[in-house]
C-alpha cells in the first residue's frame, strides 16, 4: 500500500514528519532513481528509496538487532540437539529475524540478526570483504613473528586463510590476547588459523561487525540497531 514518503522515513526513524520533508527538499531523497519531491508516494514492497545515496528500507516489518551471543550457545533458531540456542535471547514478539553470519558454539560477541534478506546478503557475502574483528586469548606468548604469519596467511584443509590485520594486546604468564581482523567468514576460520601457528585459542569474542560494535552490550543482551547503524552497514555492503 502507497503512503506519502515522508511518513514511511519517519517510521523508519529518519526524525520528525518536518525533518523528513526537508530532507526531500533538500534533493536528498531519490525515489526509484529519481529526486523525490514532497507529494510523492512510496510502496516499501516495490519501490526504491535512497537518502544521501545510501539505499533505504522502508519495510515497516522489516528489523535489524545487535546480540551479545553468550558461549555455549548455538547460532540456530532451533536446534534439533536441545542445545541452548539464540532464539532463546531474542524478543518474543516483533517480525523475525535471522542470524547474519554465524558463531560456533564456544565463540561469544556480537551477532547482527536482520529479515532484510539483500542487506544480510551483501554482509555475508566475501566479495564486499565486510571486516570482523575479534579478541582472542591464546596459550602461548604472541610475537611479531606469530603476527607476521597470520597477516600472511597459512594454508588450512579448506584452502587459505590470513588475517586483514593483527596486534597484541597482552602478554603475560604464557599467555597472551590479540586483536584480529578477518573479512571471510569460514568455519572456525580464527581458531584454525591460530592454531596453525602456534597459538591455540582459549577464549574468542567478536567485538565488531563491519561499524558496528559489541561496546557494553551484556552477555545475553539485545537492542536494535539505529538509523545511522544500518545506513553504515548499507553502505559498507555497497548498498
Amino acid at each position: 500500500m502507497a503512503e506519502r514518503l515522508q511518513r514511511a522515513l519517519a517510521r523508519a526513524g529518519f526524525g520528525s514528519r518536518r525533518a523528513c520533508e526537508l530532507l526531500i527538499e533538500g534533493g536528498r531523497v531519490t525515489l526509484n532513481g529519481t529526486v523525490a519531491t514532497l507529494g510523492d508516494k512510496v510502496d516499501a514492497a516495490v519501490d526504491r528509496v535512497q537518502v544521501d545515496g545510501v539505499s533505504v528500507n522502508l519495510d515497516p516489518n522489516v528489523r535489524y538487532l545487535a546480540l551479545h551471543k553468550p558461549p555455549g550457545v548455538v547460532t540456530t533458531m532451533d536446534d534439533p540437539q536441545g542445545r541452548t540456542d539464540i532464539r532463546t535471547y531474542l524478543p518474543a514478539e516483533g517480525p523475525r529475524v535471522f542470524p547474519v553470519g554465524r558463531l560456533d558454539r564456544d565463540t561469544e560477541g556480537l551477532l547482527l540478526l536482520t529479515n532484510d534478506g539483500e542487506l544480510a546478503n551483501r554482509l555475508m557475502h566475501p566479495r564486499y570483504g565486510i571486516e570482523k574483528e575479534y579478541l582472542a586469548e591464546v596459550e602461548g606468548v604472541p610475537t611479531d613473528r606469530h603476527l607476521s604469519r597470520v597477516r600472511r596467511g597459512v594454508d588450512l584443509d579448506d584452502g587459505p586463510a590470513r588475517a586483514a590485520s593483527a596486534r597484541i594486546v597482552a602478554a603475560s604468564g604464557g599467555r597472551g590476547a590479540l586483536r584480529i581482523v578477518m573479512t571471510e567468514g569460514r568455519k572456525r576460520e580464527v581458531r584454525r588459523l591460530l592454531a596453525a601457528v602456534g597459538l591455540p585459542v582459549l577464549r574468542l569474542v567478536r567485538v565488531r561487525v563491519g561499524p558496528i560494535t559489541l561496546g557494553r552490550l551484556a552477555p545475553g543482551a539485545v537492542r536494535d540497531l539505529s538509523v545511522e547503524e544500518v545506513r553504515a552497514l548499507a553502505r559498507a555492503a555497497g548498498m
